[in-house]
């Protein structure tokens, strides 16, 4: 109802303003125009790259939670309370930041939204920037995306100015292409010049100091985390060492119970 509402106000508005005088209109396709950038493409190659790391990472974490789950099910029985809730509380976090990863790259303003944004805003300003160029130059008073919500009953190819905001967008890629070689070679010039002029020097011993309090630093750094997670692993190993002892135990309660069976059978029997 609201789009039928648009086109009669734009048909009302178009009908009016042309007894006036001639309006120049044009429409294009945003979404051909944007398949046909390369830049485009390899915003939308990146961030479906990201995408798939991300969903690959979120799917292993719910699938290590569900073995959890099913694993505490099973050894409910042979485990301790400690255990248990130890087992419980571990589930009970790793969910915890499964809904923060979701959210971190997911999210109304995760990651994909705000790569998206980064990524496509630079391509989406050389759009309109062409379309702005092209409508003063052409003296358009209206240019329409066929491709948005508003709808077009009909659209005469003519007015179509797609083609020319895509050759628009390649001529003013060359150009900046053009000068960035050339200012890359002046740069280049300079830097040659400036190390035949002044030969490296060394570093003081104040340098040599910070450089080496900032690589101590960084080695402390490394040295703690392999630290965490030494520690983390002895804790696993010592909960794994717990629980087989668990087990063991049921297991010979379990073959004396069958045994202590056995035995009254024999003794039932020979009675």
């Amino acid at each position: 109802m609201k789009k039928v509402f648009l086109v009669t106000v734009l048909l009302c508005f178009a009908t009016f303003s042309w007894a006036q005088r001639s309006q120049n209109i044009a429409y294009i396709d945003m979404e051909y125009i944007l398949e046909n950038v390369p830049e485009y493409l390899d915003a939308q190659n990146t961030l479906n790259a990201k995408i798939s790391k991300w969903r690959k990472k979120l799917d292993d974490q719910a699938r290590h939670i569900e073995v959890l789950k099913t694993d505490l099910a099973n050894e409910k029985a042979i485990l301790t309370k400690d255990l248990i809730e130890e087992k419980e509380e571990e589930i009970s976090l790793k969910q915890a930041e499964l809904r923060r990863l979701e959210s971190l790259y997911f999210g109304p303003n995760g990651d994909m939204f705000s790569i998206r944004k980064q990524l496509v805003k630079p391509i989406q300003d050389q759009v309109y920037n062409a379309i702005q160029s092209i409508s003063k130059r052409k003296k358009y008073d209206f240019v329409f995306d066929k491709s948005s919500e508003l709808v077009m009953l009909y659209s005469n190819k003519k007015y179509d100015i797609s083609e020319l905001v895509l050759s628009t967008i390649d001529r003013t890629r060359l150009v900046k292409e053009k000068n960035e070689k050339r200012e890359a070679k002046k740069k280049s010039k300079r830097n040659t010049k400036k190390n035949i002029a002044s030969p490296k020097r060394e570093l003081t011993e104040n340098q040599k100091n910070i450089v080496k309090q900032k690589e101590d630093a960084k080695a402390k750094k490394i040295a703690e985390v392999e630290a965490k997670k030494k520690l983390i692993a002895e804790k696993r190993k010592e909960a794994l060492k717990k629980r087989d002892e668990a087990r063991r135990i049921l297991r010979e309660k379990k073959e004396a119970a069958r045994k202590k069976k056995e035995q009254e059978k024999k003794d039932e029997n020979n009675n």
